[in-house]
């Protein structure tokens, strides 16, 4: 393991400290008929600690940073969703947690090579097309969920990381400029604004509007990152027309909206708090009656409400542990999202797939949020790492590694065991 064994340890005291700190709350003030459910949580929650810690002792990276605030997180979550109503351990939401942390490693093993992902760039639009004519034709009448007995499938959320990549491995063919009667186009600029476009009708066919601010974010952060591209050579006029169409799009979508869309965009929530106001009504009086410190581990009443553990996880985390925990938890996801981008990438291309991936995750939790709080819509998106569901965290897992990729890149040819040397990835400037 490379890095400092002083700072690896003393991360791993951290998160057991704050671990232990959050089960003795539970101890001391949660609400629980029987001491054996405090005691299997806590023991959960140390263990995977330990075994994670432990784990990563396997992995040579350039910095641990993301992986110990990613299992600090998780297991805040594992605590939060075993105390919603009374501390009883959600060994459902524990496994899940722990697949998130062996897709994030295969997401770190898989995207650290840059070279070898850009020879696999056709690959990802197969996938995203594939996974679209399976939500076309296995998840029913214009549903997202593929039900497999007890276990449901959401493919949207597979989406997400594929078009991340595909948005990233396009990066270097932004100087292949090719002449298309007056103007100068890059192909895989057409096809990336045609994959955009298709993923949100699929979206507005299959009435999730709400994962629609998502994948527009994803195509924003990537296009961004193209007009930044060294000889891209992007016009401001092209950019105006891009504005302009993006306005025209969004303005024309807030107007032929679905019926129930525009109820939540004009619902008064108190005067029908038992209508479409009902959900963002309940939140907002939980975190009232929460406070800054809570009601208590499993003292709360919001667990009565539908979708307590997802859509509005954020409502019921206030009214339980109170805001300050609940912004400590949105601070620790912040954090995450915001280290690739504060340490620079080693290459434009995870540059770019971090800025995708910071996309996804800030417009996913900005949307649960302010919906719980009723400062926009309410959307039913959950927040990456703290909400339940499967596919949901399994990916936001998947994606936290393509982060870890992002800052400990491994910087080879796909087709030589041998590092490619310094002085050919930066080669020394000739006097003049």
């Amino acid at each position: 393991m490379s890095g400092n064994t002083g700072s690896y340890i003393s991360s791993c005291v951290f998160v057991l400290i704050a671990h232990i700190g959050m089960l003795l709350n539970v101890f001391f003030n949660g609400n629980y008929d029987s001491l054996t459910q405090v005691i299997i949580l806590s023991g959960a929650v140390v263990i995977l600690d330990v075994a994670y810690f432990i784990a990563m002792l396997f992995f040579r990276q350039t910095t641990f940073t993301v992986d110990f605030l990613l299992i600090l997180v998780l297991n805040m979550s594992v605590i939060f969703q075993s105390c919603f109503g009374e501390v009883v351990f959600d060994y459902k939401h524990y496994i899940t947690c722990i697949i998130s942390l062996v897709t994030c490693r295969c997401g770190y093993l898989l995207c650290r090579n840059h070279k070898w992902l850009r020879e696999q760039r056709k690959f990802f639009y197969i996938g995203i097309f594939i996974l679209m004519v399976v939500i076309l034709t296995l998840t029913g009448s214009r549903g997202m969920w593929i039900s497999l007995g007890p276990i449901t499938i959401q493919p949207s959320e597979f989406i997400k990381p594929l078009f991340i990549l595909a948005c990233a491995t396009s990066i270097t063919e932004q100087q292949k400029k090719h002449k298309i009667l007056c103007f100068n186009v890059v192909y895989e600029n057409i096809a990336l604004f045609g994959l955009t476009a298709a993923i949100c009708l699929l979206q507005w066919w299959c009435r999730d509007l709400g994962s629609l601010p998502t994948f527009v974010a994803i195509y924003a952060a990537g296009f961004l990152l193209r007009i930044c591209y060294p000889k891209a050579k992007f016009s401001k006029k092209k950019l105006v027309g891009a504005g302009a169409v993006l306005a025209a799009v969004a303005v024309a979508g807030m107007k032929f909206a679905p019926a129930y869309v525009q109820d939540r965009l004009h619902v008064d929530i108190w005067a029908d708090k038992d209508g479409n106001g009902y959900q963002q009504s309940q939140a907002l009086i939980a975190i009232a009656n929460g406070g800054w410190f809570g009601k208590g581990p499993g003292q709360g009443d919001l667990h009565n409400v539908f979708a307590h553990k997802n859509d509005i996880v954020f409502a019921s985390i206030s009214e339980e542990w109170g805001l300050l925990y609940a912004l400590m938890m949105v601070l620790a996801i912040l954090i995450i999202i915001a280290l690739p981008l504060i340490n620079p990438p080693r290459s434009y291309f995870h540059g770019t797939m971090s800025a995708g991936i910071s996309a996804a995750f800030t417009v996913q939790m900005a949307l649960n949020i302010f919906g719980s709080c009723n400062l926009i819509p309410f959307t039913g998106v959950t927040i990456p790492f703290i909400s339940t569901g499967g596919s949901s965290l399994m990916i936001s897992g998947f994606m936290a590694g393509m982060l870890v990729a992002c800052q400990s890149p491994t910087m080879r040819s796909p087709h030589l065991n041998e590092q490619i040397p310094k002085r050919q990835l930066y080669p020394r400037r000739r006097k003049a």
